[in-house]
């Protein structure tokens, strides 16, 4: 555990180039490694509150099976506005940007860097924005791997304070809940620690607290699930392929939950990782790896690619790993990333997502 762990290294690695994007909500911080390869997209990224590109996704970026992957894309990782390292603070009686507004920035970065379409990986608040902007943008979205994604509007802060135990309730003490379970919290100290010093001594606090207040107030996404072959052209709902990914001890398990129930389950996978809690990417970067490379596959990239570590590991024991081409990558979603299956398709009448625990 303790190789993730060091916030100054994993600052330290992965160089990029910065770019500070002019949107009509205001300036967007933006760090873009590698170039636009031919019409494939980029794969971009959002992180959560209290975190910024770097702490939240370093760990799972600087891992082998990941930097496989992006040999194939470049990729683009967005800081929500002021929470980039050193940002500066904002100026007296200056308005954050709305969660919409958050997502409406996004075309800018497109634009400037001359990307056509992305698959997003967001987390947390970025898992929400980058499905606000998948909504009101289907044609800029191939797919989204969504991560501790809440589609509810209820304010998790009252919830979360009303969790704490013998904490006093302050900003970092309620970002800390919403990031960790309660057994977290109390038993991963060494990650607890890290965690908690990094958001209150790496990102300005006023800045925080905005972004915070922001997505308190986001509205409910107000998606539901098409009924195949009745209502999938009218209903509001993602049009792209999306892998919902939870820790099974993570404190966002029954927003995660909720919104599954809310999407097609024929372009869409959960996956629930066991003995994981609320950093799936940060403390199972391997299986993450390995799932989004099944999810992109799937999608028709990346088609010869060869197996990861953990799935060569499986051959003896799985015959579907032979074919990796897009018509059975869900199958490979299901036959790797798990040895005993607690999900899959269940023998409900009707197309039902795949669920997968690994």
């Amino acid at each position: 555990m303790s190789a993730i762990l060091d916030l100054d290294q994993i600052a330290c690695s992965g160089n990029g180039v910065e770019h500070d994007i002019e949107t009509p909500h205001g300036v967007l911080h933006v760090t873009m490694r590698g170039v636009p390869k031919g019409n494939r997209p980029v794969i971009l990224t959002y992180h959560d509150i209290g975190l910024n590109h770097k702490s939240c996704f370093n760990t799972l970026f600087n891992y082998e099976d990941m930097q496989e992957i992006t040999q194939h894309f470049a990729v683009v990782h967005v800081d929500a506005p002021g929470q980039q390292e050193g940002a500066p603070p904002f100026p007296s009686g200056y308005r954050y940007p709305t969660m919409e507004e958050l997502a409406e920035m996004l075309p800018s970065v497109m634009t400037q860097l001359k990307v056509n379409s992305m698959i997003g990986i967001g987390v947390g608040a970025g898992a929400y924005i980058l499905s606000l902007f998948a909504l009101n943008h289907p044609s800029l979205v191939e797919g989204l791997v969504l991560i501790n994604v809440d589609p509810c509007a209820e304010g998790w802060i009252d919830w979360a304070a009303s969790k704490l135990s013998g904490w006093t309730s302050d900003l970092v003490d309620i970002i800390m809940s919403h990031h960790f379970s309660a057994d977290e919290l109390s038993d991963n100290l060494e990650l607890i620690q890290t965690y908690r010093l990094h958001i209150a001594q790496d990102i300005n606090q006023d800045n925080l607290a905005l972004f915070c207040g922001s997505y308190q107030y986001r509205q409910d996404l107000d998606i539901e699930r098409p009924i195949v072959g009745l209502n999938e052209d009218t209903v509001k709902t993602l049009k792209c392929p999306a892998l919902l990914v939870v820790g099974d001890t993570a404190p966002a398990v029954e927003a995660v939950v909720e919104c599954n129930s809310r999407l097609n389950p024929i372009k869409t996978t959960l996956l629930k990782m066991a003995d994981c809690g609320g950093l799936p990417q940060v403390v199972q970067p391997g299986k993450l790896a390995e799932a989004f490379k099944y999810f992109v596959q799937g999608m028709g990239y990346m088609a010869t690619a060869g197996m990861t570590r953990l799935a060569r590991s499986r051959t003896a024991s799985s015959s579907s790993i032979t074919s990796m081409d897009s018509s059975r990558s869900r199958n490979n979603l299901n036959s790797l990333l798990e040895g005993s299956a607690t999900g899959g398709l269940d023998n409900q009448v009707g197309p039902q997502t795949m669920e997968v625990s690994c």
